[in-house]
């Protein structure tokens, strides 16, 4: 575009002139750049890498195989023999599909913090061993830190968004990656004390281990649609707080992340985010991540 001015034009006009125009290219040039929301599904998964764990007697496969997987050697890194992590199409979108079949964990390349992560996920039918009688399992991690295979010999220190049959939208803290949850004790008929996400109630420090109650926290409510049918799962991240959502339900919450190593504590404001094949099909698709300076204040005190 070319702009010409007049020698006669009055000096405001050449002002405004000049301000509407560099204005709207200034805008212009904004809205092309204002999106910056990562689809982290392609169809070749370029953005993840495969730690597999150890692999179940009860698995067709020519390896090294385990009755305990959970302490089992893993095959290792981006050795998905078994192909448990792919990609099929549902019309153009991509869609991960997770056999279940060995455990394992589809990890990002990258590290995430302040973020909005959101995906869909349905049930498949296929279960296999070590949960065949169980519920069927899976599991977003986040915040993961350190090395593979820390929990199981399969999956990072990380915070946990629990993916399970009535149990979507738990919190799990895995290893060495833990946090705070605003939560009520109760007790099992079996005289076992558990706790649940409430809003209202003090701060519980979870972590597995001797000097903490418990390292779970379970979801308030249930949200979760029938199996085959597609949920909508959402973490919000901002510093060391987490916020849980399951099909647009505030669900639980973590506060004060914080990752042990080396017998020091420090918090934890980003991390990898693992996606786990837990011995149940399972299916994702439209996994965003986008960025975020605030958390919404629909959000904030639920």
């Amino acid at each position: 575009m070319n702009v010409f001015f007049s020698k006669k034009a009055p000096v405001f006009i050449i002002i405004l002139t000049a301000l509407i125009f560099f204005g709207c290219k200034a805008t212009k040039v904004k809205k092309n750049t204002s999106s910056s929301t990562a689809n982290l599904f392609d169809d070749n998964l370029s953005n993840w890498e495969v730690w597999m764990g150890a692999v179940h007697t009860s698995v067709d496969l020519d390896v090294e195989k385990f009755t305990d997987v959970k302490t089992g050697k893993p095959l290792g890194l981006n050795k998905d023999i078994k192909n448990v992590f792919s990609v099929i199409k549902e019309g153009n979108t991509p869609v991960l599909k997770i056999t279940g079949e060995i455990y394992g964990g589809l990890t990002t390349k990258k590290e995430y913090g302040n973020y909005h992560l959101s995906v869909q996920f349905k049930w498949g039918q296929k279960k296999w061993e070590p949960r065949l009688r169980t519920k069927r399992d899976s599991g977003i991690l986040y915040h993961a830190k350190g090395p593979h295979g820390a929990f199981w010999n399969v999956w990072m220190s990380s915070l946990e968004f629990q993916v399970q049959e009535g149990d979507c939208g738990d919190f799990i803290a895995l290893t060495d990656v833990f946090g705070d949850v605003p939560a009520e004790k109760k007790y099992a008929k079996n005289g076992k004390a558990f706790f649940v996400y409430n809003p209202n109630a003090e701060l519980v420090p979870l972590k597995w281990g001797a000097e903490f109650e418990s390292g779970q926290a379970s979801k308030f409510g249930m949200f979760e649609k029938p199996n085959g049918e597609w949920n909508t799962l959402e973490i919000y991240c901002l510093g060391p707080e987490s916020i849980h959502l399951v099909n647009g339900k505030v669900v639980n919450r973590v506060k004060n992340a914080r990752y042990l190593k080396n017998g020091i504590v420090t918090p934890v404001t980003k991390g990898k985010i693992q996606i786990q094949s837990e011995a149940a099909e399972v299916y994702y698709k439209n996994l965003s991540i986008t960025p975020i300076t605030s958390f919404p204040k629909k959000y904030v005190n639920k």
